[in-house]
C-alpha cells in the first residue's frame, strides 16, 4: 500500500502497482450526500427509487501517515470546511483495507470512484444472468426475484410486468454482492448490506454508489487470476464440500406424489438412466394457483400425496436412491407450524407488534425471524431436523431467501432496508448449522438460488434459479453459464440449474429439444436435476418420449463417468476455493479473446465445454485458447488453440475438448465410449 501527494492536491493510492484511488480537487473521488429512497415490494418484484437531497463532492483530503503504517485520510467540502467523512487505510494480507465512518448521522449516501482503464474487464458483482463481463453497464445490487424474461423489448418480459410486476431486467438477480474482479488482477469488495448500485459505463472510472455509509473498502490483488480467486474464496469462506453420492446418476424432480415418483424412477432405470436421488418438491403437499400448482408451505410430510413415506425411502436409499425435498423460511398461516411460531414469538411483526403476513400470490404467510436466535434455532431443530432429516430428506431446495419485506420490525431492531441483503446469508446459516447439528455436514445437501456476502461459507451448492423454459439471450439456456461464471470468480465452486428450466408463462412452453440441450450442459455441472415446471400439465417432460429419455439416459452416463474427474475438483474447491465451472481466462489470461466470452466455460483444467443454447442448431461454433492444443470429445480430432472451430453437434454430442497433455486425457476422452 503506497500513498502519494502530487501537485495540485492530487491524492493517489497503488497498491501493488495498480492505481485503486485517486483524487484531486477537481476530480474528486468521494461524494456525499442524503437520499429518500422508495422501495415496493409485490411477490419478491421490487419498484425501487431515490429522491437524493443533496450530493456533494468532497475535495479537499488531508492525509495523515500513522506510526503503525495505516494512513487516515479526511474528506471535506472545501480546505476551511470540517470533515464528513474519514477513510482509515491499513494494508491488508493481500492488498488493503479502507474503513469509512462519517461525521454525521444525516449521511446516508456514498458515491465512490474507482480509476478504471478503457480496455480494461469487469466481472462478477454476485451471480449476473445476461452480462458475464459488466463494462458499459450499471448494476443495481438488491436481492430479489429475477422477473420472467428480463428483457424490457420482448412481449413476454411486457405481459409479465403488466399482469404481475414481474418482468424483471438484466441487472435483477437473486444474488447480488457488492464486489467485483477487474482484469487489472484485483477484487473489490464493499463490506455492506445497503443497496448499491456498481456503475461501470464509463472509460475512466467505476462508479459506486451506497445507500448507507459501507463499513469499509477492501481490495484484493494477485500477479495472476488463478491465485486471486484463492484469495477471493479465502475471503469470503470455503463451501462445504459436495456430496459424493450426487454424481452417481441424475436427480429427478418429481412432484405429483409417490406413485407417480416410483412409476417416473422404474421407468427411467429400465431405460438406463443414472439416478442418485428423487427430488419431490410435493412432499408437503400442494395448493393450486392461477401462476400453477404451488407446494402448501408447512413443512412436514403430506401423508395423502406421500402415504408410508418412512417405509418407502428406506426402501429408496438400499436401493442406493436418495430423497430430497423443499423448504423455505415463511410458514402459510394455514398450517399447524405457523401457529407454532407465532405463539412462541417467531415470527417477525409489524411496526406495531401486530402480525406481518407477506403475499406469495394467492396465500400469505409469517416471517421467521431469524436474528431471533431461539427463533433461528427452532426452526433448525423443528423443522429441518425433526421434519425433515430425521424424517427420510437428505436434501433440499433451500428457497426464497429474497423476499424479507423493507417495513418488517426485527428482533434486532436493525433496519430491514438494511436486513433485506444480508437474509439471504442468515437463511444459508440456519440450513448449514441444522446438518452440522445432526452430524451431517457432508452428506446431506441443500441448494439455494438467492445469496450475498458470505452465503459461500455455508451454502454447498447454487442453483440458478427460475430460468423460462427457453433458449432465450436474457432468462433462457445460457444464462445459467454465465450465472455459474459470474458467481465462481467470487468463491461459490458449485452451481446447476434445472434442467429444462421452469417458468412457463403466456403460452411459453419446454420442447423436447431444449430439454436435451439442457441437459447435455447438465452433464458437465456438479448435480444433474430436472424439474417439471411451474405447469407440468402444460410442459413436455423427459419420460414423454422414448428417444429424449434414451438421450438423457446418454448424459446421465456421461455425468458419472466423469464422477472420478469432478471429485478431483472438488478436492480442489476444498483446498483452494477454484470453481468446477471456470471462465477461459482463469486459466489463459495472457490470450484476451477469452476475456468476454460467457458461453463456454472450463470444467476444471482439462476440459471445455461450449453447450448449444440456439434450437435448430446442429453446427457450432467455439473458440479454443492460445496455448494448448484440444481434441474434440466426439471425433477425436485434435485443434490447435487460438482460433474459432465449427463442430458438428447432434443431440447427444454437445461440444466438448479434452486439453491436449492433460494428466487425465485418455480417461476423458473415453467419456464417449462410457456414453454408448
Amino acid at each position: 500500500m503506497n500513498w502519494q501527494t502530487e501537485a495540485g492536491g492530487k491524492l493517489v493510492l497503488r497498491v501493488a502497482g495498480r492505481t485503486l484511488f485517486e483524487h484531486a480537487p477537481d476530480a474528486p473521488a468521494v461524494f456525499v450526500g442524503h437520499g429518500v429512497e422508495t422501495i415496493d415490494m409485490y411477490r419478491g418484484n421490487f419498484d425501487i427509487s431515490d429522491y437524493v437531497e443533496e450530493r456533494v463532492a468532497l475535495r479537499d483530503a488531508r492525509l495523515t501517515l500513522q506510526a503503525d503504517g495505516s494512513a487516515r485520510i479526511e474528506l471535506a467540502r472545501d480546505a476551511q470546511a470540517a470533515a464528513e467523512l474519514t477513510i482509515v487505510a491499513s494494508e491488508s494480507a493481500h492488498g488493503a483495507q479502507l474503513a469509512l465512518s462519517a461525521s454525521g448521522a444525516e449521511i446516508n449516501r456514498v458515491w465512490w470512484r474507482v480509476p478504471a482503464q478503457r480496455d480494461e474487464h469487469v466481472w462478477g458483482c454476485g451471480e449476473q444472468m445476461s452480462y458475464f463481463d459488466l463494462r458499459g453497464r450499471n448494476f443495481p445490487l438488491w436481492t430479489s426475484e429475477p422477473g420472467v424474461g428480463r428483457d424490457k423489448s420482448t412481449h413476454l418480459t411486457w405481459q409479465a410486468d403488466t399482469t404481475s410486476k414481474s418482468g424483471g431486467d438484466y441487472y435483477n438477480t437473486n444474488y447480488p454482492q457488492p464486489t467485483f474482479v477487474s482484469s487489472q488482477k484485483y477484487c473489490l469488495h464493499a463490506e455492506t448490506t445497503a443497496y448499491a448500485d456498481f456503475d461501470f459505463r464509463h472509460d475512466e472510472r467505476h462508479e459506486l454508489q451506497f445507500w448507507a455509509v459501507p463499513e469499509r473498502i477492501e481490495l484484493i490483488v494477485a500477479d495472476d487470476f488463478i491465485t486471486l480467486v484463492e484469495r477471493i474464496s479465502q475471503r469470503f469462506g470455503r463451501q462445504p464440500a459436495l456430496p459424493a453420492w450426487v454424481m452417481d446418476g441424475a436427480i429427478l424432480g418429481l412432484k405429483n406424489g409417490r406413485d407417480h415418483a416410483q412409476t417416473i424412477m422404474e421407468q427411467s432405470r429400465a431405460a438406463g438412466l443414472k439416478v442418485s436421488g428423487l427430488w419431490c418438491e410435493d412432499w408437503v403437499g400442494i395448493r393450486q394457483t392461477s401462476f400453477g400448482k404451488r407446494l402448501f408451505w408447512d413443512w412436514r410430510w403430506n401423508e395423502t400425496r406421500y402415504p408410508g413415506h418412512a417405509e418407502w425411502v428406506k426402501q429408496l436409499n438400499a436401493d442406493g436412491v436418495r430423497f430430497l425435498g423443499y423448504v423455505n423460511p415463511y410458514l402459510c398461516n394455514d398450517g399447524t407450524l405457523y401457529v407454532e411460531a407465532k405463539q412462541a414469538g417467531y415470527l417477525a411483526t409489524r411496526a406495531d407488534g401486530s402480525d406481518y403476513l407477506v403475499d406469495f400470490g394467492e396465500f400469505d404467510c409469517g416471517v421467521v425471524d431469524f436474528t431471533n436466535p431461539a427463533a433461528a434455532r427452532w426452526f433448525e431443530e423443528r423443522v429441518i431436523r425433526d421434519e425433515m432429516l430425521n424424517k427420510g430428506l437428505d436434501g433440499w431446495m433451500a428457497d426464497f431467501g429474497e423476499y424479507l419485506p423493507t417495513d418488517v420490525t426485527l428482533a434486532n431492531g436493525i433496519d430491514a432496508k438494511l436486513m433485506h441483503n444480508a437474509w439471504p446469508t442468515l437463511w444459508a446459516q440456519v440450513n448449514a448449522r441444522a446438518i452440522e447439528g445432526a452430524g451431517r455436514t457432508g452428506d446431506a445437501v441443500f441448494f439455494m438460488r438467492a445469496g450475498y456476502t458470505g452465503v459461500q461459507a455455508h451454502c454447498p451448492l447454487l442453483w440458478a434459479g427460475d430460468q423460462s423454459v427457453d433458449f432465450t439471450r436474457h432468462d433462457g439456456l445460457q444464462t445459467v453459464i454465465c450465472g455459474a461464471l459470474s458467481s465462481g470468480l467470487l468463491g461459490n465452486a458449485y452451481h446447476h440449474s434445472d434442467i429444462g428450466g421452469y417458468t412457463s408463462l403466456f403460452g411459453n412452453t419446454r420442447t423436447p429439444e431444449l430439454f436435451q440441450r439442457w441437459a447435455e450442459m447438465a452433464a458437465f455441472t456438479p448435480m444433474m436435476r430436472t424439474h417439471e415446471g411451474n405447469r407440468p400439465d402444460s410442459n413436455f417432460q423427459f419420460w414423454q418420449d422414448a428417444g429424449v429419455l434414451a438421450h438423457f439416459a446418454r448424459m446421465t452416463r456421461v455425468f458419472v463417468a466423469l464422477k472420478p474427474y469432478v471429485q478431483g475438483l472438488v478436492d480442489e474447491a476444498a483446498a483452494r476455493g477454484l470453481p468446477l465451472q471456470r471462465p477461459l481466462f482463469l486459466h489463459y489470461e495472457h490470450d484476451r479473446a477469452t476475456y468476454a466470452i460467457q458461453d463456454h466455460y472450463l470444467y476444471g483444467r482439462d476440459l471445455l465445454v461450449a453447450p448449444v443454447h440456439a434450437a435448430g442448431a446442429m453446427q457450432w461454433r467455439v473458440y479454443l485458447p492460445q496455448g494448448d492444443a484440444w481434441t474434440h470429445l466426439w471425433s477425436g480430432t485434435r485443434y490447435e488453440g487460438g482460433q474459432h472451430v465449427d463442430v458438428a453437434a447432434p443431440p447427444g454430442e454437445p461440444p466438448v475438448f479434452v486439453r491436449h497433455g492433460a494428466a487425465r486425457e485418455a480417461q476423458l476422452l473415453k467419456l464417449a465410449q462410457d456414453a454408448a
